[in-house]
């Protein structure tokens, strides 16, 4: 069975093997498990990989198809460190919880090397990550960075690269210097979230597909999960719902918000040209608030992400602007076609802390990757399990991040939003 997909489906749909079809079917009747998981991407599927791999029953509820949100769609980075920075989770967390945070963002790229080695994921990983700056202020900040990583956090896998070395990444008169690390990588979302999801399968986990989890209601020591033709009896509950959860969990969908960030694909570039924009195939990603981010796929296209819509709107023209910010980037790409373009919606949270917890002792969620999330799902799945099976200290240290309910309410909080969004528009332009 197909999925009904917008017109023009991303690039990462159109060039994974199984496509556009539904692999798995649907439930129907009711069944018994240990564990539920709802939401079918990285988060989701690494949870139910490793409760699996730890002895349980689990089932896995996925609305659409394994991968059909954030996680099939991004931009494919897998980068150390949390959305919100880390002076920030100092100041939530304190200094040494703030360092667990790192710490564990460093584990979590090894976690999807592993699997990847483990399980046989062909997901045409390639390592390298650079933060470029646009202007002087990016410079000084990347540089400050440096010094806190190498440090503060003994991080050693980072270099700081002058406008001259920078050119051994990517060759655009647009940056200013840029932070290497040899840590990070990128990566074909869709064709990894699937691996991990066929893992999970490999490991004694069930994944239906078309099934929407309604409603849970909780009873006795467990919970009962409504589908549209079925329900879960279980144990325990792990939303990994993200910015679908939506009226499946109130309390959590005040505290994150549907952003969409939109990318371009263009078509196959000569090999000589790519390798002249993208000289070490790094994944780069600028320091603007609405950034901009780019590598090379598999086949040699130029992938380009950015701009947000905070509106919920997608931006009018999509592919063209979109164009036009990559070829002010590349001029040598002008007469590039594009062949794809496509959006999605991450979820952010207030504070750009991802918010991790539970909602009663036996239902727990993930949430809030705030744009950090092609590997810190995949560790966050290895927590809440972790978590699950008795030993929670360290889920709970992502569990002691404050958050708040967007302010606005249900009709105001999105304009809301979107004017105080002004503010970092006005920003990037100074």
């Amino acid at each position: 069975m197909r999925l009904d997909l917008p017109p023009a489906p991303s690039y990462y749909l159109a060039s994974s093997p199984a496509g556009l079809e539904l692999e798995r079917p649907a439930l129907e009747g009711e069944i018994e498990t240990d564990i539920a998981v709802v939401g079918g991407g990285l988060a989701g599927c690494s949870a139910a990989l490793h409760l699996a791999k730890s002895g349980f029953k689990v089932a896995l509820l996925e609305a659409n198809a394994v991968g059909y949100g954030a996680s099939g769609r991004s931009g494919g980075q897998t980068i150390f460190g949390l959305a919100a920075g880390q002076k920030s989770l100092v100041s939530q967390v304190g200094r040494e919880d703030a360092k667990r945070l790192f710490e564990m963002s460093v584990e979590a790229l090894d976690l999807n090397q592993s699997l990847i080695r483990e399980y046989g994921i062909e997901c045409d990983y390639r390592p390298n990550h650079v933060q470029v700056a646009t202007k002087p202020r990016h410079v000084a900040e990347l540089s400050e960075w440096f010094e806190e990583l190498r440090e503060e956090y003994r991080y050693e896998s980072v270099s700081l690269l002058d406008r001259n070395e920078l050119q051994a990444h990517v060759k655009s008169e647009r940056y200013l210097g840029g932070l290497l690390d040899t840590r990070s990588g990128h990566l074909h979302p869709l064709k990894f979230t699937r691996g991990v999801a066929r893992a999970a399968e490999s490991a004694g986990a069930v994944i239906f597909e078309r099934t929407r989890a309604l409603r849970y209601q909780e009873e006795g020591v467990g919970a009962i999960v409504h589908t549209p033709e079925g329900r879960v009896r279980c144990r325990h509950l792990v939303l990994c719902a993200n910015a679908y959860v939506g009226p499946l969990a109130p309390a959590l969908s005040r505290r994150i918000l549907g952003v969409g960030t939109y990318i371009i694909a263009t078509r196959p570039l000569e090999p000589g040209l790519a390798r002249s924009l993208l000289p070490s195939d790094a994944a780069i990603a600028d320091l603007n608030w609405i950034l901009d981010y780019l590598r090379l796929s598999a086949d040699q296209r130029i992938l380009f992400g950015g701009r947000v819509s905070y509106s919920a709107l997608q931006p009018r023209h999509l592919a063209e602007s979109m164009r036009r910010r990559m070829v002010g980037v590349f001029p040598e790409t002008s007469g590039v076609e594009v062949q794809y373009a496509w959006g999605g919606y991450l979820d952010i949270t207030m504070s750009r802390a991802p918010d991790f917890g539970r909602l009663s002792p036996n239902v727990f969620y993930l949430q809030g990757f705030s744009g950090h999330g092609m590997s810190l799902t995949v560790l966050a799945g290895k927590l809440v399990a972790e978590a699950v099976a008795g030993t929670a200290e360290r889920f709970d240290v992502f569990a002691r991040l404050p958050h708040r309910d967007f302010p606005g309410g249900p009709l105001l909080r999105r304009p809301s939003l979107v004017l105080a969004m002004l503010y970092y528009r006005l920003k990037d332009l100074l």
